[in-house]
């Protein structure tokens, strides 16, 4: 298996002297676990619990001492106590005990010498409803698929990976790396497509490892809701919903249903808590602070690009397609943008943005927009040298910000525009396979 960028932030977690226990939060089958046995072997000692065992959840739901709990972990896995070991435990599955939430506590007040991890592939359904962590006893991290850069190493090509990262790849390479960003787009950032694509370089052989994640998906409706209504409403979402991808939906009739507005709202935000989904409200202010209108409609984007155009059909398009402009404009290209903005941070809770004019009968929209220290930046994905760019105009009109950024399927380059008030801003057009690396170029440029 193909490391992970993430373990950096565990490595990280790891160093600290207020460490809490770590609970680790992400979508179905986005590598939590996998990531854990690779940060595993930084320690002499780990022990694995899958809460799934039923003799496994009975150590946690039994009312014993925290002490002699302990004791039971360590017997249970073989392994001796000892103080002078770095010792990494890992409670996966942790839903099923609700009481293992609340000893998590205990881990932090008691045993802080030890690392502990909690991890659950139903967790975020299960949050709020069945299960409360500990306030101020434990920490949070999101894991989200792969990114660009992590599929670059897992091909092998970590030399290009490592440029993407410190945003300097040579010019030279531009084309070579466009193509690679658009098989990545085919290929999406979830493990397991991008592990087989690594071993077997076969776009076609993906089609199976989709239908297997899409199945695992839909197979877990009754498990996100218990009204047969509503499970209707989110099976209907998780078949055709894909093809709504980066665009602003209606709840009322989704793409031709027969749903009412209350009946898709709650589908949508059920899913959105699985994180297979998130439901973007739009900003209609250019300045901090960050309010979204939850009046309006929101926009959809999906976990993975990946499995959008496996769902829609346009791998082949995206494959063989050979004209720059046709590729790259339209909804995928935002999609994927807007998967590598969310994968550059492991803050859980990171929302996504975008904009649109508060004015009446107004059709302005900005893609999307980023928050950099004090300043709140619009980010336009567009493509092919006469691409108009209105609706950033109008942003950068309301805005006092001197930067815009446009992302695209050409080179890095730059302009400066001159507003109507004869004020002036640089816009960078900056090529899409930099989508994930924004701050660190705003870094070398605010």
């Amino acid at each position: 298996m193909f490391e992970r960028i993430a373990i950096r932030y565990l490595r990280s977690w790891a160093t600290k002297e207020e460490r809490k226990p770590l609970v680790l939060r992400g979508a179905r089958q986005v590598g939590k676990t996998t990531l854990v046995e690779l940060f595993a072997k930084d320690f002499d000692t780990y022990i694995y619990l899958n809460l799934e065992e039923r003799e496994n959840a009975e150590l946690f739901a039994a009312d014993y001492s925290f002490e002699d709990l302990l004791a039971g972990i360590y017997f249970k896995a073989n392994k001796q106590q000892d103080e002078n070991k770095r010792t990494l435990i890992f409670i996966d599955e942790i839903q099923n005990e609700p009481k293992a939430v609340q000893i998590l506590r205990y881990f932090y007040e008691k045993r802080p010498d030890l690392y502990v991890i909690a991890a659950g592939s139903l967790l975020e359904s299960l949050m709020g409803r069945h299960i409360s962590f500990p306030v101020g006893r434990v920490e949070y991290m999101a894991l989200h698929p792969c990114t660009f850069v992590e599929f670059l190493k897992a091909i092998g090509q970590d030399v290009i990976a490592e440029h993407i990262e410190q945003v300097s790849l040579p010019a030279s390479l531009h084309t070579h790396v466009m193509d690679l960003f658009k098989k990545y787009m085919i290929v999406g950032g979830l493990p397991e497509a991008v592990a087989n694509y690594a071993q077997f370089n076969d776009l076609v052989r993906l089609n199976g490892v989709f239908n297997s994640l899409l199945s695992g998906y839909r197979d877990d409706v009754e498990k996100y809701a218990s009204k047969p209504k509503e499970q209707d409403a989110i099976r209907y979402i998780l078949n055709y919903g894909w093809t709504a991808a980066g665009h602003r939906i209606l709840f009322a009739k989704f793409t031709g249903s027969t749903f009412k507005a209350a009946e898709a709202g709650n589908a949508f935000r059920t899913l959105e808590k699985t994180l297979l989904l998130e439901l973007v409200y739009p900003l209609t202010s250019s300045s901090l602070p960050i309010l979204p209108d939850l009046k309006k409609s929101p926009k959809l984007l999906w976990l993975d690009t990946g499995l959008v155009n496996y769902v829609a059909g346009m791998q082949e398009d995206l494959l063989f397609n050979k004209d720059a402009d046709e590729l790259w404009n339209g909804d995928i290209a935002e999609h994927v943008v807007g998967q590598e903005l969310l994968g550059a941070t492991y803050n859980f809770g990171e929302k996504r943005m975008f904009w649109v004019r508060n004015a009446k009968n107004s059709q302005a929209e900005v893609d999307f927009l980023i928050r950099y220290k004090s300043h709140l930046l619009p980010i336009e994905v567009k493509t092919g040298n006469n691409a108009k760019l209105r609706s950033l105009h109008l942003f950068m009109e309301e805005s006092k910000e001197t930067i815009a950024l446009r992302l695209w399927n050409g080179p890095m380059t730059s302009d400066t525009i001159t507003k109507s008030n004869g004020e002036t801003f640089t816009l960078y057009n900056i090529p899409l396979y930099y989508a994930g690396h924004l701050q660190h170029f705003l870094d070398g440029v605010v």
